[in-house]
């Protein structure tokens, strides 16, 4: 087991041990897991630790109290430090990244640990007045009984006395034109004073491209306002998928090994592949 597998481990015990009340609460729930054992591991002392009960403890501490265990992966370091860039210079971006890659899950946790974010889903159902609704409600503001013009004046006027505010629009690829068109008034009204970025799935780049080629209305503006180009994240890597599977339990190298191979890269298909496998070790 690498050493850095090992310290995910570590840290779900540490986060059990909290939950349980203790060290020696938690190890009288754990199977054949004493409390100086977890002692050594929460203590970096490895080194009398055998392989199996790395195994053993990983299974049973297994997900978070959520039910599934954010990673630290390739694609999550990446679009985190794309996110930090955006909010802290004020920049506009198009981020792409493959289907299944983890991004909104990565945009989740970055809306709610920095302050001064608010982070949308778009939809293809959204025009402009839903659209700006979405906006205000992820602000807490209320967009009842408000024109157009009232909604984005309130909007503009709420990023503009924030500190470095980031808005991060999930899923733009859904955007219709109108509301992708609308996003240039916005940028407009926000230029200098707030982070946009715009993620989606590889489709928003090719969309961008073909509405460039064919001269449709607004897409020379948009692209011009992401910079004239999409930023691509890297496709997760078998060492990532390796790391998700042992934060939520899985370390046995032949299951990892099946599950990266069947996944495909979707951090989706790897999620449902772990709940079979702890379905089956229910059963046995």
């Amino acid at each position: 087991m690498e050493q850095k597998e090992k310290e995910l481990i570590a840290s779900r015990l540490r986060e059990y041990c909290t939950a349980q009340g203790g060290q020696n609460k938690a190890a009288n729930t754990l199977k054949g897991v004493s409390a100086a054992t977890i002692s050594k591991i929460l203590n970096g002392d490895w080194d009398t630790i055998a392989e199996g009960m790395w195994h053993n403890v990983s299974k049973q501490i297994g997900s978070s109290a959520e039910g599934w265990s954010l990673v630290s992966t390739s694609v999550y370091d990446e679009l985190t430090e794309l996110l930090e860039c955006a909010q802290t210079d004020s920049q506009v971006m198009a981020i792409v990244g493959s289907a299944g890659c983890g991004k909104s899950a990565t945009i989740r946790q970055y809306a709610s640990t920095h302050d001064e974010v608010t982070a949308i889903v778009c939809s293809e159902y959204q025009n402009r007045t839903s659209w700006l609704s979405a906006v205000m409600e992820a602000m807490g503001l209320d967009p009842r009984g408000l024109s157009v013009a009232e909604k984005i004046g309130q909007i503009v006027r709420r990023l503009k006395r924030a500190d470095k505010p980031l808005l991060i629009l999930d899923e733009a690829d859904k955007m219709s034109d109108q509301v992708l068109y609308f996003f240039v008034t916005l940028y407009n009204e926000l230029e200098g004073h707030c982070g946009v970025v715009l993620c989606a799935t590889q489709y928003l780049d090719k969309r961008l491209v073909r509405g460039l080629r064919s001269g449709r209305k607004g897409y020379e503006e948009v692209y011009s306002r992401i910079g004239r180009q999409c930023i691509q994240l890297s496709v997760l890597s078998p060492e990532d998928i390796s790391l998700v599977c042992v934060a939520n339990g899985i370390t046995g190298e032949r299951k990892v090994r099946k599950i990266a191979d069947e996944a495909e890269c979707d951090l989706r298909r790897v999620r449902r592949a772990v709940w079979r496998e702890h379905q089956l070790a229910k059963e046995d």
